[in-house]
């Protein structure tokens, strides 16, 4: 397998992974022996799992999943484990200790009660956004971020505000997405690190006064650039909501005037996910 990738990660702009095995890639950065409990093992059930795990004398060790009802054994199974770590998804195993516990009482995945203007943000070059951003355009505004004129100032944050406040109620998005050929040519013009830092700003400001002009709804696509807007938009703790697709939840931000969010990484939804998001993001 080496020297192949299937991921959908292998063109990632600042973390590509061009190996599909993650148990080379944490080889790759730590000392440590890295231990691996197979697919058939968690078909088992969790007390399967936790006896493979006690029997492990490696420090990391890779449990596969391929479905929720495998996320939900895994999690049953590492209730006692002091560190876990993976995608969003292992949270759907994990909430279950802690109400079985009577540490939580979890929720009924209340409905969201904002409604307003909306607003979409992508900044990620995966597969499945650029894919996506390819239905939304089809039906709804969109524009096309420049990063060379981003980098030499001459679009800023005001000109993807105007865009974005002109075409409200029609699901306006904007987008700096990329083909992988298009990202390597403007990193290697400007260094990747510059670029990234250069559109993070960008995206963060533009969240920002939108949100100061009214917006409450606001989906974005891509995970530094929700970092960069959750930074930006300073809104503490959020309510989880509705699941919108699998591993992406509607958050909600307290306060008299509550902001709804929708934040995915790149490859995270459906190909109608924008429409999707924002209609869950709606007061119902």
């Amino acid at each position: 397998m080496t020297g192949s990738c299937e991921s959908g990660m292998q063109n990632h702009p600042l973390t590509p992974m061009t190996d599909p095995d993650i148990r080379r890639w944490l080889r790759y950065q730590t000392r440590s022996s890295v231990g691996h409990v197979a697919l058939d093992t968690v078909r088992k059930g969790a007390e399967e799992v936790a006896a493979a795990l006690a029997a492990k004398d490696d420090t990391l060790v890779i449990v596969d999943a391929t479905s929720d009802q495998d996320l939900i054994t895994i999690g049953s199974a590492i209730a006692d484990h002091k560190l876990v770590t993976g995608g969003s998804g292992i949270a759907i195993g994990l909430a279950e200790n802690f109400i079985r516990r009577g540490q939580a009482s979890g929720n009924s995945g209340r409905l969201i009660e904002t409604d307003g203007p909306d607003a979409i943000l992508a900044g990620s070059c995966s597969g499945a956004t650029r894919s996506q951003i390819d239905v939304h355009k089809q039906n709804h505004p969109t524009l096309v971020i420049d990063v060379d004129k981003v980098m030499s100032c001459e679009t800023t944050s005001d000109h993807v505000v105007e865009f974005i406040t002109g075409n409200h109620g029609q699901a306006p998005l904007a987008y700096s997405s990329g083909t992988p050929e298009e990202v390597k040519a403007i990193q290697a013009k400007y260094g990747r690190d510059k670029v990234a830092a250069k559109l993070d700003a960008l995206f963060a400001d533009t969240a920002l006064k939108l949100i100061q002009s009214g917006v409450t709804r606001l989906v974005v696509a891509g995970g530094e650039t929700s970092g960069a807007v959750v930074s930006a938009l300073d809104l503490g703790a959020l309510t989880i909501g509705q699941e919108i697709d699998p591993g992406v939840p509607v958050l909600l931000s307290d306060g008299d005037k509550p902001i709804a969010l929708a934040l995915k990484s790149g490859n995270f939804g459906s190909a109608d996910f924008f429409v999707k998001a924002l209609e869950r993001l709606k007061a119902n």
